[in-house]
């Protein structure tokens, strides 16, 4: 029986071709489901975190989305500037930039509860699905801080 040799470079074989791929498809579903809540997906991730504990440190936030507070610092400025967020000094430490909710930014919360489901019906995957492709996909995201 003859031997089937797999390239190990073929760029169908990579893991990594195939994740930036399906985060690039999957961010292009958000994108206009997004758009009418004025937000980008960046953004949308820095609002679930505030939504779920406001205020948060620059630094906090940064940790808990995985990005540096260099890149997070541009996407908070541009909520700040559409009213959703603020930022200042946190009174226990003024070397802290904390960020906080607005009023718009919390109540932005209540029309935002459609983008899950939205997104499942673009999907057109079950719940089930879904939560065993991102469970699956938590050892790649490293600890969470």
């Amino acid at each position: 029986m003859p031997t089937i040799e797999v390239d190990p470079l073929a760029l169908e074989n990579q893991l990594c071709f195939a994740i930036v791929t399906a985060a690039r498809n999957v961010v292009s579903l958000y994108r206009p489901v997004l758009e009418p809540l004025g937000l980008t997906h960046p953004q949308y991730l820095v609002m679930l975190a505030l939504w779920e504990r406001s205020p948060q440190a620059l630094g906090e936030l940064a940790a808990t989305l995985a990005m540096e507070p260099a890149t997070l610092s541009p996407l908070v400025k541009r909520l700040e500037a559409q009213g959703r967020v603020t930022r200042g000094r946190s009174a226990a430490d003024e070397r802290v930039l904390e960020i906080s909710l607005t009023e718009e930014g919390r109540m932005l919360r209540r029309e935002a509860l459609r983008v899950p489901v939205e997104i499942m019906a673009r999907t057109g995957l079950t719940i089930e699905a879904v939560t065993a492709l991102r469970d699956g996909l938590t050892p790649f995201a490293g600890p969470r801080t």
